[in-house]
């Protein structure tokens, strides 16, 4: 039985590729929760402002990924995506490992640079996923693996901000590199990738040229574009949300707890939407998905700038979480039925470079917006991106060639 596009053990591999991304969310996340606190309790070698390093720590992971993913992703196509995510699983296990050991912050910031160079766990399982997935189920099979994604993201603060409170911060990268480990580990012993088209391992174009065809592609540019925005949104309070819920919460012994619950709350909110959402965007179309959730989350953002206790900021975050749901999965539904078969990892690996720029660029903003308005300022600023989001999607996003061509047969069928 063979495991090209559309047979059904896509299924199988598909289900494989959901615990990877699981267990691997779940480690890499695990450290969110207390990384400003962590910079804190390091200190600076050099004299710079911990705020400024609370935001590196964040956006030096994600700028060195944006460089180095598209390169990853077409190397994928050209020797397999199975071998990108073990490079992704294997070198984020040591990297993440000595992160433990770092005597000042700097050195975290340098770790945290080399780990976006190597890494990218989620822009390689989605570029396998969408090359065995048949087209018409890419909204199923995005959403499972945005379930994946969610749950992780649900889990590991919890874990990793509970680790911290009982046992220091250095214990939390013991368990991240040896998920990471595992995940990997399970890619290399169950996953024979099928083989590529001979038309597709044949003379490609260069680089440069694949990414052009990419971007020249109808749709694929805007889509491009409602990745950045959205991670923009969502990543805007990441690095403000510990100084946030400080001013919140009496108890500071568990403040690491309390960060881990809130966006394990958002996470599993959009978890619970994600599949539903997916699905139905497979029946409605992934561009009124894409639409509703980003206005739902701007409405969602913005009270939460004034909220005066912990509960209320745990139940918004869990509403948010519920629209966010239905970004993740769309927007990569949009690129598997707007991008050409064989492009898959070049798609993802700039897909995943483009979410980077955002998630870099989100806590930079984040950090400046909240030195001169105030930590509850992020939430506002997130609450106007994602309503730009909602705009753009829908002015810049065309139908999909599935949706065009169902629209020009119903002419023919009712004539």
């Amino acid at each position: 039985m063979q495991t090209t596009n559309g047979s059904p053990t896509w299924k199988r591999t598909l289900w494989i590729l959901f615990f990877n991304q699981l267990i691997s969310v779940i480690g890499f996340s695990s450290i969110f929760p207390f990384l400003p606190l962590y910079v804190e309790e390091l200190g600076s070698s050099t004299g710079t402002s911990i705020a400024l390093l609370a935001g590196l720590v964040y956006s030096g992971q994600a700028f060195s990924m944006m460089l180095t993913s598209p390169i990853w992703g077409s190397l994928a196509d050209r020797f397999g995506r199975k071998l990108m995510i073990q490079r992704a699983a294997f070198s984020g296990t040591i990297l993440l490992l000595l992160m433990a050991f770092v005597q000042n912050a700097e050195q975290l910031v340098l770790l945290r640079t080399i780990q976006g160079l190597v890494t990218g766990t989620l822009a390689a399982n989605n570029a396998l996923v969408a090359a065995v997935t048949p087209r018409k189920r890419s909204g199923y099979a995005m959403g499972l693996m945005q379930v994946a994604f969610g749950v992780g993201v649900a889990v590991g603060p919890l874990v990793g901000g509970a680790i911290a409170d009982a046992y220091g911060y250095s214990s939390a990268f013991y368990v991240t590199s040896a998920m990471l480990f595992v995940a990997g580990l399970v890619v290399t012993l169950t996953i024979q990738e099928p083989p590529r088209e001979k038309h597709i391992k044949g003379n490609r174009p260069s680089l440069f040229s694949e990414w052009r065809a990419i971007f020249a592609t109808t749709g694929v540019a805007p889509t491009f574009l409602m990745r950045f925005l959205s991670q923009l949104s969502r990543m805007t309070i990441v690095a403000v949300l510990p100084f946030f819920a400080r001013e919140l919460i009496s108890d500071g012994r568990s403040l690491n707890t309390f960060v881990g619950t809130a966006q394990g709350v958002l996470a599993g909110a959009a978890v619970i939407s994600a599949v539903g959402l997916g699905k139905l965007g497979d029946r409605i179309g992934h561009k009124k998905i894409l639409v509703g959730s980003a206005l739902a989350a701007s409405l969602l953002y913005f009270p939460q700038a004034y909220v005066t206790a912990g509960w209320q900021l745990l139940l918004l975050q869990g509403l948010t979480g519920a629209a966010v749901g239905g970004l993740i999965p769309s927007i990569g539904a949009l690129l598997a039925n707007y991008s050409k078969p064989g492009q898959e990892g070049a798609v993802y690996g700039l897909d995943n470079s483009i979410s980077a720029a955002g998630r870099g660029a989100a806590p930079m903003i984040g950090s400046y917006v909240t030195t001169w308005f105030g930590t509850a300022s992020a939430f506002i600023a997130a609450s106007m991106i994602a309503l730009i989001t909602m705009i753009s999607a829908q002015v810049l996003l065309p139908k999909t060639p599935r949706e065009a061509a169902e629209a020009k047969a119903l002419p023919e069928t009712q004539s």
